[in-house]
């Protein structure tokens, strides 16, 4: 993973530098969590956004040759006061959107604090809180990732698919975690499986032995982790096996990715999840595109992530300008129908194709599909983990 950050950290900073030298850079934001509990995630996310943005500045076709400059700021992903600094920091240089922020809860203080009082629109690849879906936005905020309202439920059914009969829940202490406890909570006892206990758990602790007594008291055939897997919920998952109180464990989409299978391998072989992705065309080409850059798509939100990116140079390129406004008007016009299908790669000719005014439906990695509150309805992926490994199971 360190590998994989260096060599994306080389390639924006050589394409960063490159379109700074030309006075026609267009700024762009990408604000995520390159410290904190899911920052083995992010460098891949960034790089996923950052790939849709050079690939529109190579073609040659973004507003009569423009290119795009990316400037990065890190949200933390927990510190909401940190990550309104950037933002700030971000807007002031002149960017003209932000593709971020990541975790729900710094994602909905800089939309409501910076971006939407400065009319700058941000798409989010990752914030999932359902309390995001009635943020008042202005019409600034969009995301691709689907809303925890569908994902909580989905989540509850593969639990249920599992034969899983009692289960105890644990989050993290945060917008994200408690409003997917909350409704995976409802669904799963909807499904006739028994919550032993609902309990919160703190990021940034040494150790979870505490929490874990307290859980395993309670007893279930399972544990739900909901949190993030390079923090709190690692932490809870090291102080079950240690114990031995659980030995399955239901993932949310915070707890999938290759630092935890690396940590804890094989002892993770009864364990199962879900996160938002599809297995459909799109998916398949974006896997070409990014592998073609240097780039592993597996994790989770790299497709939202280039989508996201994508949108604001498609919807700059409808408005015929580079400027916030434009971005904010066009976004949902080429997210949905009517219009040609776009895919990862087809950038240039999508941006053809509204440089003649003709309309597109960009589909891009994940199917993209805005609601009309502009978020994703999305669909998710079944994962599993075998041989220490993930796999996906299934779309769901």
């Amino acid at each position: 993973m360190k590998k994989l950050f260096i060599a994306a950290f080389m390639f924006v900073s050589t394409f960063t530098s490159n379109l700074l030298a030309d006075g026609h850079a267009i700024k762009m934001g990408v604000i995520l969590g390159f410290t904190g509990p899911i920052e083995s995630l992010t460098p891949a996310m960034a790089a996923s956004a950052e790939l849709a943005f050079k690939e529109a500045s190579d073609s040659g076709a973004l507003l009569g040759g423009k290119t795009i400059s990316v400037e990065r700021a890190d949200s933390t992903c927990v510190d909401s006061a940190a990550a309104t600094s950037a933002a700030e920091g971000l807007i002031s240089g002149g960017v003209v959107a932000i593709m971020g922020a990541d975790c729900s809860g710094v994602t909905g203080a800089i939309a409501s604090n910076v971006a939407v009082p400065k009319g700058v629109v941000m798409i989010s690849p990752s914030a999932t809180s359902p309390g995001l879906t009635t943020l008042d936005d202005n019409g600034y905020f969009f995301r691709t990732a689907p809303s925890d309202a569908r994902g909580g439920q989905i989540l509850a059914d593969i639990t249920k698919d599992r034969g899983v009969k009692s289960v105890a829940i644990t989050y993290t202490n945060n917008d994200y975690g408690k409003g997917l406890a909350d409704v995976y909570e409802a669904a799963v006892k909807a499904h006739g499986i028994k919550v032993t206990t609902v309990a919160a758990h703190e990021d940034g602790k040494a150790d979870y032995a505490a929490e874990v007594a307290t859980l395993a008291s309670a007893g279930g055939d399972a544990i739900a982790v909901i949190g993030y897997l390079d923090q709190g919920g690692k932490g809870i998952i090291q102080g079950s096996l240690d114990s031995g109180a659980f030995d399955t464990f239901i993932l949310s989409d915070g707890m999938i990715g290759d630092s935890l299978t690396d940590s804890f391998g094989k002892a993770l072989n009864k364990s199962f999840g879900s996160i938002p992705g599809s297995t459909g065309k799109g998916a398949g080409v974006f896997s070409k595109v990014a592998k073609a850059a240097g780039i592993d798509s597996s994790g989770p939100y790299t497709g939202e992530s280039y989508d996201a990116a994508a949108l604001i140079t498609l919807a700059m390129q409808a408005g015929g300008k580079a400027d916030r406004a434009a971005v904010q008007k066009n976004v949902m016009s080429v997210a949905n129908a009517p219009g040609t299908k776009i895919y990862p790669g087809q950038l240039k000719k999508a941006l053809d194709l509204l440089a003649k005014g003709k309309a597109v439906n960009y589909e891009g990695a994940t199917g993209v599909e805005f609601t009309e509150v502009g978020e994703a309805f999305g669909s998710f992926l079944e994962k599993e983990i075998k041989g220490g490994k993930f796999k996906t199971k299934k779309q769901r």
